[in-house]
């Protein structure tokens, strides 16, 4: 749903639960009492390293000026502005994550940065200042904002800046929002991109006359893990499979398409993984100090920790890149004339002409991309703080990265679908048949693709047919034909 929202500019028609907000109040009431009570965490101490200072109001004696001067302090954030859409869905996760009540800020705060979502303003944001140990400096941005002092893309109507006070600012900046929004949206891009694949890899199958028993029920039931159970089925119903299954002409294809099952599978329970992890973390009460109304108490914990969703995240691209190497192997496949019974990178013109050759160049190079980015964050850490912080997720860093797995993994996968169509064209011009046994589902993938990529086969430049393949590898509709 993130993903969805975020994707969707606009106002948007937002209500407040009224039992989520009553759990707001209660929280913040606690956190203040407490806060005459005992030393808490933020609110009557300094951060990090500070936090054995006590915290004292500004010299005029207003509260507001501790919480103030953490933002200010934290909102440091450098480097490129956040997009709209991760901006957008940062502000979603963490109104969600203050409605569950243990943070203990303001109920003000709360219905500011609802009233920032609802009217879709957003706030200018920077990417650096997080490594997977709370955002701390996109968050302080966020909440200077909302106190009228941060800047904004587009304020929201009405707006009337709101008090910060010394129980607010660490309860709203101890999150790690931002960094879960670019993980959600990131794999929300790889559940479509990955159930395109199987559209592409059967296309690939036609132009390959691939072997069916590669993907038969019996072979995925002796060994039935779940992704590649999905995988097989998914396969077996694009090409016909249920109904009669097709006679391939090699008695084992390459891996490229017989491993397929067993390559994709992995992704696919990997993705579903980091769903079930971002689920829980999305709708956490994970704030630093915890205010537990039903216990009357403050708790101290780590949960800004992110070390589910780093390795989450980092096993996904891993998987990602298995999968991306597969699709650039049958792009070699399809280059082939023995494994086509084409000509030569599928070429159409005189001798000597090249045909789709660069894609390969284009594949690799998008591959190579991947392959860096595929590459673990959780195999670093960090100390900061004078020592007291001493260990970190990089979430962050690992989130970046897989919305770059995202990337290249969508354009070798275009590359792919390019010369598979191609390849399919040209066979069907030379009198064979898409498939020897009849229709079968995939080619409504076919019909559509060659709808939107250009028909000619001649040499030319082949840019503008990968960018409209992208949009296809990237169209929901298409990934689920």
């Amino acid at each position: 749903m993130v993903a969805a929202v975020a994707r969707t500019p606009g106002p948007t028609d937002l209500h407040l639960d009224r039992a989520a907000l009553a759990g707001v109040e209660r929280a913040a009431k606690l956190g203040a009492d407490l806060s005459t009570r005992r030393a808490v965490y933020g609110r009557t101490t300094g951060v990090g390293a500070n936090r054995d200072e006590t915290a004292v109001a500004d010299d005029a004696g207003q509260s507001a000026g501790h919480g103030l001067r953490l933002l200010r302090s934290h909102s440091g954030g450098a480097g490129d502005r956040l997009d709209a859409e991760l901006v957008r869905a940062a502000l979603l996760i963490r109104l969600n994550q203050l409605l569950a009540g243990r943070s203990g800020v303001s109920p003000a705060l709360v219905r500011a940065l609802a009233d920032a979502v609802a009217a879709d303003a957003l706030p200018v944001v920077h990417r650096l200042g997080a490594i997977g140990t709370g955002d701390l400096a996109p968050l302080a941005q966020i909440a200077l904002a909302l106190a009228g002092e941060g800047a904004w893309d587009t304020v929201p109507p009405g707006h009337h800046p709101v008090t910060v006070d010394a129980g607010d600012a660490l309860a709203f900046v101890s999150s790690n929002a931002v960094t879960l929004a670019e993980a959600a949206i990131a794999a929300g891009t790889l559940d479509v991109v990955l159930a395109s694949s199987h559209a592409v890899a059967a296309l690939s199958y036609l132009a390959l006359d691939g072997s069916p028993e590669a993907y038969a029920d019996p072979v995925h039931r002796a060994r039935p893990h779940p992704g590649q159970v999905r995988c097989a089925q998914r396969m077996r119903h694009l090409l016909g499979m249920e109904r009669t299954p097709p006679k391939g002409r090699r008695i084992q294809d390459p891996f490229g398409l017989r491993a397929f099952p067993q390559v994709n599978g992995p992704a696919i329970d990997a993705l579903d993984m980091l769903h079930g992890v971002l689920d829980v973390e999305i709708n956490a009460g994970a704030e630093n100090p915890m205010i537990a109304v039903a216990e009357d108490d403050a708790y101290h914990h780590a949960h800004f920790h992110t070390a589910y969703v780093a390795g989450a995240l980092d096993h996904v691209r891993a998987c990602v890149h298995g999968v991306a190497e597969l699709s650039a192997a049958r792009l070699g496949d399809l280059v082939e004339p023995e494994q086509t019974g084409l000509r030569a990178f599928l070429a159409d013109g005189p001798p000597g002409s090249s045909g789709v050759m660069i894609l390969e160049y284009m594949s690799h190079d998008a591959l190579a991309a991947l392959r860096q980015a595929a590459l673990p964050v959780t195999l670093g850490s960090a100390v900061v703080s004078r020592g007291l912080e001493d260990h970190a997720s990089f979430s962050t860093q690992a989130a970046r990265a897989t919305a770059e797995v995202a990337t290249a993994y969508t354009r070798v996968l275009a590359c792919e679908l390019v010369a598979a169509v191609r390849a399919l064209r040209l066979r069907r011009r030379d009198g064979s048949p898409i498939s020897s046994d009849g229709p079968v589902p995939v080619e409504e993938a076919l019909a559509r693709a060659e709808e939107v990529l250009d028909l000619r086969t001649e040499d030319r430049p082949l840019a503008d047919d990968v960018d409209v393949a992208v949009d296809l590898v990237r169209d929901p509709t298409w990934a689920q034909v």
